[in-house]
């Protein structure tokens, strides 16, 4: 097989499906990795292999994490991303994906981010939670919702290797999920009688409104993310832990992180989380 150096010589066919060696999709992970050190952003996965699967986009994901962690890196948590309309609509997929957050890329409310120290940034709008628990097997909507310690709002930052936002669920998911950092507001304890799906948000972009969502925008109930990633998480070895953090999704299509802007968000029972971009 042409190594992913090469590949671009070579037809699509070659990269297809799960006959994938390890060994090629190691330096697709590698190419990714050092497209995000350099700034130099890489040709879309899709455009250039139109029939790798999801499972092998995952695997270059998981790939590259190893790599990550074996440099020291600590895992915080999941995100799960493409969960609502709005930004199924945006990015052109239809289903959810997931990603992998880790302590360096979790800030608290109020922290100021350099647009310049990201390739493509924007910003989206999420409800998020703590586990009090592991979430070990797959597992129904109580049972995830009993898993939950706290819940907070957050904000994401995406960011992508690629040329542009013109990507696939195949090279979204090969990037991470184009998780590339977190903003998390206070954290209150969950209540499991609590209807997080009425949950009214609003993001300002210096003092204006510049999107607004609700809870039920995640699926129809932010917790049914937490259930889908429970289903997910083990077909890619790993499980949800007690303390990890999960990020259900956006309510709202994501928004350019523009420099010199203040970020702020609100919820009906959440407190407010701001981003100040330097």
């Amino acid at each position: 097989m042409a190594s992913p150096a090469s590949a671009d010589n070579h037809p699509a066919g070659q990269m297809a499906g799960p006959e994938v060696d390890e060994g090629a999709l190691a330096g697709l992970a590698r190419e990714l990795a050092d497209a995000a050190r350099t700034g130099v952003p890489v040709r879309q996965l899709s455009k250039r292999f139109p029939r790798l699967t999801v499972t092998d986009a995952y695997r270059i994901q998981r790939i590259s994490l190893e790599e990550r962690v074996s440099a020291g890196a600590r895992i915080a948590g999941h995100k799960v991303g493409l969960t609502s309309a709005a930004m199924q609509e945006q990015m052109g997929i239809d289903e959810p994906d997931s990603g992998v957050i880790l302590t360096s890329m979790v800030a608290a409310s109020g922290a100021g981010l350099r647009s310049a120290d990201f390739m493509n940034p924007r910003i989206e709008t999420e409800i998020a939670f703590r586990l009090r628990r592991d979430l070990a097997e797959p597992s129904d909507l109580a049972t995830a919702r009993s898993a939950v310690g706290e819940v907070f709002l957050a904000f994401e930052v995406l960011d992508t290797v690629f040329a542009n936002w013109d990507i696939t669920l195949v090279d979204s998911i090969a990037d991470n999920a184009a998780c590339a950092g977190v903003i998390t507001s206070s954290p209150v304890p969950f209540d499991p009688a609590w209807d997080l799906a009425a949950e009214q948000i609003r993001a300002e972009a210096d003092g204006e409104t510049v999107a607004t969502g609700q809870g039920r925008d995640i699926l129809g109930d932010p917790l049914k993310a937490l259930a889908w990633l429970t289903h997910r998480l083990p077909a890619l070895g790993t499980t949800l832990r007690a303390g990890d953090i999960v990020l259900a999704g956006s309510v709202h299509a994501s928004l350019p992180l523009t420099p010199g802007t203040h970020f702020r968000a609100t919820s009906t029972r959440l407190p407010a989380v701001h981003l100040h971009v330097l």
